[in-house]
C-alpha cells in the first residue's frame, strides 16, 4: 500500500470519527440505514421521473410503461416489512436526538406504513379503483338517445337559456354516478379495511395523519372559513341568482342547480367576465413571465431551458411541474400560447418550480422537497393570480390608466366570485368525504344535498334521490385530498398578507404588482422554500409568517 493511500485512509477514517462524535449506537445504526435506503431510492427515483417526463412529451407508450415498473420497484421498497420494523424500533427507542434524523426518521415511517398493505388487499384496491377509473374515462351520459360528451354538457351550462334542456344535459352529468355508485362504496371500504389493519380507525384518518395532517386542525380551519364567507357569500349568491334568473327568464325563486355554469357550481358563473386574451395576444408570455420572476430576485432561466414549452404531436397536452432529482433538474412542460390562461398556468407552473429550485441543497435528500403538497400549489397560486392583475398587466405590456382601472373593477368582482363561490364548494367536499369513510353505508345521497343546501344555497331537486355525489371522479382517482386545494388559497393569501405589511411595509395591497420588488423572492428563499420539509408544514408557516394558517387573510383580500 502506498504512502499516499495510506494518508488518504487515515483522513477518511477521521473524518468519519468526527461525523460519530456525539452520535449515539441507535443514531449510528439510523445513519447506516439511512445510507443504505438513499442508495437504492435515489437512482430510482431520478430514472422515473425521467421516464415520466419523457413519456409526457413523446407520448411513447414504451417510456409509461418503464416509468410504471420502476414505480413498482419503488413501492416494493417500501413496502418490505422488515425494514419498517427496523424503523419503528428506531421510533420506538428514543434515542434518535438529532433533529435532522428525526424529521427524517418521521418521513420515513409515513412512507413505510402506508405501503404496508398486505398484498392481497392492496391488489383488491389497485384493482377496484382502476376498474371505478375506467369506468369514468368511458362512460358518456345521454339526453333522449343522444350520448353526449362533458364538454358538451360545460358547454349547455354557461351558453343555454332553455330550462328544461339545461335540466336534461345536468341530468346527463349526473348518470355516471349511478354506474360507479356500488364499486365506489366498495372502494371505500376496502381502503377503510386497509387503514383499520394498520391501525386507525378508518382510511381518512389514515390518509391524513400520513400526510401530517388531523382532522381536529382541519376541521377549525374550515370551520373558520365557512363562518368568514357565510354572510358574504350569501349575498354574493343572491346577486348571482338576480342575474343568471334574469338572463334565463325565470323568477329567482325557480333556480335550481342545473341553472349555474357548471353541474357542481364549483366555478363562479362568467357573469362578471372580462376578456383578458386580446392583452398577452401580441406578447412573447415567455419572455415576460421570466423577466418577472427575475425582477423579484428569481431566477428561472435555466429552469425554462430544461423545460419543453410548446405544442407538439403526442404530447400531454396539459401542464407540470416535475423536480427530476432534488440536485437541480427542475422542468416544467407547458402548451404555451399568448392568452390569459397560458400566462396564468406559466407563472403558476413556475412557482412550483422556485420552490422547487430554491430549497437548500445541503438538507438531506429526504427533506429536500416542499413542506406540504399544497404549500407548493400555495406558491404556484400566489404567483398565478398575477396574470388577472390589472396592475401588473399596466406594468408589464402598458396600459394607461383608464384601461387598467376598467379591467381592475370587473376582474376583482370576478376573482371575488370565483374564490367564494370554490370555498363554499370546498365546504361539501371536505366534510363529505370525511363522512363517508366513517360511515359508508349510511344514506349518502340525503347527507350530500343536505350539505349542498347548507354551504350552497341550492336547493335540491324534489324527490330526487340518487348518489350525485359519486359523479365527482376525485373521491376515486384523489382520495382524501380536495381540502388540499382549499389550503393552498389559504396560505397564498396569507402570504401575500405578509409580504405586503411585513416585507414590503405597505399598509393595504392597492395597486399591489409584485413587479421589480427583489425583497419578495428574498423573502421565500429565506422563509419558505430554503428550509423544504425540515418542519411540518403549520410550523413551517408559523415560522415565514408569524401565524399557523388561517382563513382570515384569505376573506381579507377577497371579500372586505
Amino acid at each position: 500500500m502506498s504512502r499516499k493511500t495510506t494518508v488518504l485512509i487515515l483522513i477518511v477514517s477521521f473524518v468519519l470519527i468526527m461525523l460519530n462524535c456525539g452520535e449515539n449506537k441507535m443514531e449510528r445504526q439510523f445513519k447506516t440505514f439511512l445510507a443504505k435506503h438513499l442508495l437504492a431510492i435515489q437512482p430510482l427515483q431520478k430514472e422515473m421521473n425521467l421516464k415520466y417526463w419523457e413519456a409526457a412529451i413523446t407520448g411513447k407508450k414504451e417510456n409509461y410503461d418503464i416509468y410504471a415498473d420502476r414505480e413498482f420497484k419503488l413501492r416494493k421498497i417500501y413496502s418490505d416489512s422488515t425494514e419498517f420494523a427496523l424503523i419503528k424500533s428506531f421510533r420506538e427507542s428514543g434515542d434518535i436526538k438529532n433533529e435532522l434524523y428525526k424529521r427524517q426518521l418521521d418521513l420515513l415511517y409515513n412512507s413505510y406504513l402506508s405501503n404496508q398493505i398486505e398484498p392481497g388487499l392492496l391488489k383488491k384496491i389497485v384493482q377496484k379503483s382502476s376498474e371505478v377509473e375506467n369506468k369514468f374515462s368511458v362512460f358518456r351520459g345521454t339526453v333522449g338517445t343522444a350520448t353526449v360528451s362533458d364538454n358538451e354538457i360545460k358547454s349547455v351550462l354557461k351558453t343555454e337559456t332553455d330550462s328544461k334542456m339545461r335540466r336534461d344535459y345536468w341530468l346527463a352529468s349526473k348518470q355516471v354516478g349511478v354506474e360507479i355508485e356500488k364499486d365506489l362504496i366498495e372502494l371505500v371500504k376496502l381502503r377503510n379495511q386497509a387503514a383499520v389493519k394498520l391501525g386507525y380507525d378508518n382510511y381518512y384518518i389514515m390518509s391524513l395523519e400520513l400526510g401530517e395532517q388531523n382532522v381536529e386542525e382541519l376541521n377549525n380551519i374550515f370551520d373558520e372559513l365557512a363562518d368568514l364567507t357565510d354572510e358574504p357569500f350569501a349575498e354574493l349568491k343572491n346577486e348571482l341568482d338576480a342575474i343568471l334568473a334574469d338572463n334565463l327568464g325565470i323568477g329567482v325563486g325557480g333556480m335550481m342547480p342545473w341553472h349555474y355554469h357548471d353541474p357542481f357550481f364549483q366555478e363562479g358563473p362568467l357573469v362578471y367576465n372580462v376578456d383578458l386574451d386580446k392583452y398577452y395576444e401580441d406578447q412573447n408570455i415567455k419572455e415576460l413571465v421570466e423577466n418577472f420572476y427575475s425582477g423579484i430576485n428569481l431566477q428561472v432561466g435555466d429552469i425554462l431551458e430544461r423545460s419543453d414549452l410548446y405544442e407538439k404531436e403526442g404530447k400531454n397536452p396539459h401542464a407540470f411541474c416535475t423536480d427530476i432529482d432534488r440536485e437541480g433538474d427542475i422542468r416544467i412542460l407547458c402548451n404555451l400560447k399568448n392568452n390569459e390562461g397560458w400566462t396564468e398556468t406559466l407563472l403558476h407552473e413556475l412557482g412550483h418550480a422556485v420552490y422547487d429550485k430554491y430549497i437548500d441543497p445541503d438538507l438531506p435528500f429526504l427533506i429536500r422537497e416542499p413542506a406540504h403538497s399544497f404549500t407548493t400549489e400555495a406558491i404556484a397560486m400566489l404567483f398565478g393570480r398575477l396574470s388577472r392583475n390589472a396592475y401588473w398587466l399596466q406594468e408589464m405590456i402598458g396600459l394607461d390608466d383608464k384601461e387598467r382601472d376598467e379591467i381592475a373593477g370587473l376582474v376583482q368582482k370576478s376573482l371575488t366570485m370565483k374564490q367564494l363561490v370554490f370555498a363554499r364548494w370546498c365546504q361539501v367536499m371536505f366534510r363529505f368525504e370525511q363522512k363517508l369513510y366513517e360511515d359508508p353505508d349510511q344514506d349518502l345521497n340525503t347527507l350530500w344535498w343536505d350539505l349542498v343546501e347548507k354551504y350552497q344555497y341550492i336547493k335540491r331537486p324534489i324527490n330526487r334521490n340518487a348518489p350525485d355525489w359519486a359523479a365527482k371522479i376525485h373521491f376515486t382517482i384523489a382520495p382524501v385530498y380536495y381540502h388540499n386545494y382549499m389550503l393552498g388559497e389559504l396560505l397564498a393569501s396569507q402570504l401575500h398578507s405578509h409580504i405586503v405589511h411585513e416585507v414590503l411595509g405597505l399598509d393595504n395591497d392597492t395597486g399591489i404588482s409584485y413587479i421589480n420588488q427583489k425583497k419578495i423572492g428574498s423573502y421565500l428563499k429565506k422563509k419558505v422554500f430554503a428550509v423544504g420539509s425540515k418542519y411540518p408544514w403549520n410550523e413551517m408557516i408559523k415560522n415565514a409568517t408569524g401565524e399557523y394558517l388561517t382563513a382570515k387573510y384569505f376573506v381579507d383580500q377577497f371579500v372586505e
